[in-house]
């Protein structure tokens, strides 16, 4: 399951379908002399049953995308749909109640509440919602995490890798159209990282799930099936089948490139891909 996705098809989804799109998507921050352009007119097709890396220097504009993308941000100027439902203009209530439905979230930060079990964490966000989970899927995304063993367990009682599998469920119990994962893996050790990383790449090719992923990580983006990348706000290239080492050479192109400019969590790919070193 945790197989780079040099392995995989890149491209296209099987049927066709796009989970989310922008057209030119504009974000800027404060105004006049002052004002910062976050997103630039970024036109963007996320397709449906793939597995999308967004990268970039800092500042960028990555994670303000994935924010416009999954309607966690207002935009200054542009349009998002998700599916086929325009999401940009929507009232707060049906944003709340269109990401509840539609979309799941994983954070770096966990976001376990810690007095509930991982059961009730898994569940939680259906339980506000007063809806109950389907069964069978549930227990399809539980032991595909194997998290059979530790559902009465509270996250102070789970190592990190493992709690972040919780949320990756919580995630994925909904069975949403698109999840977006910002940085996963940053509070993670190397080995935890790659679980939580087989993790998602086996919710896209076993599980038939959309995943957008914002990550300073070139090892991380060499599981995706597509990288995008971001520089000044504006989408400057694209990268199908990646690897960490063809990740690594075209972010030293970005002004200031250097192994440090992705990040404290760079990482080397042994040749093969089937492993992954972290330089810390």
């Amino acid at each position: 399951m945790s197989t780079p996705a040099a392995q995989h098809a890149p491209g296209r989804a099987p049927n066709g379908g796009v989970a989310a799109r922008a057209h030119g998507l504009t974000k800027t921050y404060g105004s006049g002399e002052t004002a910062v352009i976050a997103l630039d007119s970024v036109d963007v097709d996320i397709a449906r049953g793939r597995f999308t890396a967004v990268m970039g220097p800092s500042g960028s504009g990555k994670s303000t995308l994935m924010h416009c993308l999954a309607g966690l941000d207002t935009v200054s100027a542009g349009q998002v749909w998700l599916g086929d439902t325009e999401i940009t203009g929507l009232r707060e209530r049906e944003l709340t109640r269109l990401r509840r439905d539609r979309v799941g979230f994983m954070f770096q930060s966990f976001n376990l509440i810690p007095t509930l079990t991982a059961a009730e964490n898994i569940t939680l966000p259906m339980d506000i919602a007063g809806r109950k989970p389907d069964q069978p899927w549930l227990d399809q995304v539980i032991d595909t995490l194997g998290l059979r063993g530790r559902l009465t367990h509270r996250p102070a009682q789970l190592s990190g890798g493992q709690q972040q599998r919780v949320a990756c469920a919580r995630a994925l119990a909904s069975r949403p159209e698109l999840i977006f994962a910002d940085e996963p893996t940053g509070n993670l050790d190397s080995r935890a990282g790659l679980e939580v990383l087989g993790f998602l790449r086996g919710a896209v090719d076993d599980l038939g799930q959309t995943v957008v992923m914002v990550t300073h990580d070139p090892g991380a983006a060499a599981h995706s099936d597509l990288v995008l990348f971001l520089a000044d706000g504006r989408i400057v290239d694209e990268m199908a089948r990646p690897t960490a080492e063809a990740v690594l050479e075209r972010m030293r192109v970005f002004p200031g490139g250097s192994p440090q400019a992705a990040g404290p969590d760079m990482v080397r790919a042994r040749s093969g891909g089937d492993a992954v070193a972290r330089e810390d």
